[in-house]
């Protein structure tokens, strides 16, 4: 037979030989150990082959996800079905081992790892051989020795190349032998399993398993292999610019590397790079390309890339147009709100300057009393305390200095309400819940709230006279408390002198008055 190159398969061979010389020696307590002890250390090296094939199956699906094409598809998906393939295999040998362990009496009592009767020959021979005749149903083995072929056939036929295909099916491991020509016995099953302890039985068939594993493992590097490349290849080019900067400042240099986007540094010497009929030296599969900003607008350029295959010596050629902007330096400052600035109030402003770095540029203030914290990425926070004018001044990064000039006022006045209205009629019920007036900034963008500090109420009965009452704040309180809850149809209630805070202010503001007629 064959030596096999891989040193674990080489291993699991040399223990499988062991096995075979145990068989030939009388069945003692120590050999039946053996046995156990050789199926744990094949499932242990099961295990071992069950992680390294993990690790395969997981580069090949990193590997084809990265580089999508059909080829790396099929080949993703053929090692998606070895695997299926392969657990379905080993599914069923755990279920020949399970059925094996429940026929020969279940967990021992010492040792429920191992079945109660481990030396029984005959479990062995009538599950696995001879099957239920009267039942029509034949014994596990034929069913295992189809399952071998099977799994054998499927695995082999993931492979579409025809010599690889043959070149596998020479080493793959998981297979049924050939029957010795001096052996007595007339079928493979027979040949594995007749008159075999139990015990022995499951190290040949953690054997099994282990051989559709490393079988495995054949299929998936083969696999990864392919989708990894094994040549040099031209499919799916698109030529590509890096450019430093695609806008530019006038009198500048535009600079920009021009290559073959996936192209391997090895065939440096198979490609030609031109931009606009000239050619560039290549070097590590990239040329680069600068030319001289003398005017501002939109600039085009054409590239052409030409690559010979190796293989074939077949030439392909690649064209495409880019194109970069030229432009003068500029900057511009702009109110996110308005062209105001409000005394009180956070006043957000963005700064922009084309052509230069943020680093670069300098953001100052005057007049106002204005104060400039920045938020962001060109983004400034403006706090004024003065009203009157203000400036906002940019400099640095070549930029000479450039001022924007903006409005500094007090936020404008607020307007009483009683509820939801201004003025006007209100029913008695709604008249009495009402708890107080509050100050509304109407239109006004900004987040701010003004305060009621206080205001004068006269209630004017009908055929009465008028009752007039003093309230600090804005809510109801003592007399004109009790005055709003003594509301009558045909009353008349004027709010006047009202006068309200917002932010900012360093005293009170009058605001408008209200009348209200009770019906």
């Amino acid at each position: 037979m064959s030596i096999p190159k891989e040193p674990r398969q080489l291993m699991i061979n040399l223990m499988y030989l062991v096995l075979t010389a145990l068989l030939a020696l009388n069945v003692s307590a120590e050999i039946i150990n053996a046995f156990f002890a050789l199926d744990k250390g094949l499932t242990k090296s099961s295990e071992i082959v069950e992680g390294a094939n993990d690790k395969v199956m997981s580069a090949i699906v990193k590997q084809a996800d990265a580089y999508k094409s059909d080829d790396n598809e099929a080949f993703k998906e053929a090692a998606t079905n070895a695997r299926t393939i392969v657990k379905d295999f080993n599914d069923y040998v755990q279920m020949v081992r399970d059925t094996l362990f429940a026929a020969a009496g279940g967990p021992d009592d010492e040792d429920p790892t191992k079945p109660k009767r481990k030396k029984d020959k005959d479990v062995t021979t009538r599950l696995l051989c001879e099957g239920f005749p009267a039942q029509n149903v034949r014994g596990l083995g034929y069913d295992l020795e189809d399952k071998i072929n099977e799994t054998r056939t499927s695995l082999l036929e993931l492979i579409a190349n025809d010599t690889v295909r043959q070149q596998l099916a020479e080493t793959l491991p998981l297979k049924v032998e050939d029957i010795p020509d001096d052996s007595k016995k007339k079928t493979w099953a027979d040949y594995k399993f007749l008159q075999m302890p139990v015990a022995a039985v499951f190290p040949i068939l953690g054997k099994m398993s282990n051989d559709a594993k490393t079988s495995e493992t054949a299929i998936l590097n083969y696999l990864y292999e392919k989708v990894s490349g094994e040549d040099i290849k031209f499919d799916a080019f698109e030529p590509v610019v890096s450019a430093r900067k695609g806008y530019i400042i006038e009198g500048e240099k535009y600079e920009a590397e021009v290559f073959l986007s996936a192209y391997s540094t090895q065939a440096s010497g198979n490609m030609s790079i031109s931009v606009n009929g000239s050619r560039l030296p290549v070097k590590e599969g990239k040329a680069s390309y600068s030319a001289s900003a003398s005017s501002i607008g939109t600039k085009k350029y054409n590239v052409s890339i030409s690559v010979t295959n190796p293989l074939t010596n077949k030439v392909d050629t690649y064209r495409k147009e880019f194109e970069y902007e030229v432009g003068r330096r500029s900057a511009t400052v702009s109110a996110d709100k308005m062209n105001v600035f409000y005394i009180g109030v956070d006043n957000p402003v963005s700064v922009a300057a084309a052509g230069i770095s943020s680093n670069d540029l300098n953001v100052s203030g005057s007049g106002g009393g204005i104060k400039l914290n920045k938020t962001g990425n060109n983004k400034y926070n403006v706090i004024v305390t003065t009203p009157g004018d203000a400036k906002i001044t940019l400099s640095g990064g070549g930029l000479q200095n450039t001022t924007y000039d903006f409005r500094v006022k007090r936020i404008p006045d607020p307007v009483a309400f009683l509820g939801r209205e201004k003025s006007g009629q209100m029913g008695t019920g709604e008249f009495k819940a009402q708890e107080g007036i509050r100050a509304v900034l109407e239109n006004f963008d900004f987040d701010a709230r003004c305060n009621i500090q206080g205001f004068e109420i006269a209630k004017v009965p009908k055929r009465a006279d008028p009752i007039i009452e003093r309230n600090q704040g804005g809510r109801f309180s003592g007399k004109v408390a009790n005055l709003v809850r003594s509301a009558k149809p045909g009353d008349i209630y004027y709010f006047d002198e009202i006068k309200a805070r917002c932010p900012g202010d360093k005293a009170g503001r009058k605001i408008n008055s209200m009348v209200f007629r009770i019906r």
